[in-house]
């Protein structure tokens, strides 16, 4: 098992769902609900991204 240094990590699978459906619910209001779901998952999975390089380099 690896050992964790008792840091606990940020959960970005959480803020991807939000994005999706934040993005779905814009996009709904445009009239394009699958470009917003598109343009939701994107802006959720850089987040994601963000978060984990900001974890990494915290260890």
């Amino acid at each position: 098992m690896e050992q964790n240094s008792g840091k606990a990590s940020r959960a970005g699978g959480a803020i991807i769902a939000f994005t999706i459906m934040a993005g779905a619910i814009v996009g709904n209001h445009y009239g394009q609900p699958s470009m917003g779901m598109l343009i939701g998952t994107g802006a959720g999975v850089a987040i994601a991204i963000i978060l984990y390089l900001i974890d990494r380099s915290r260890r």
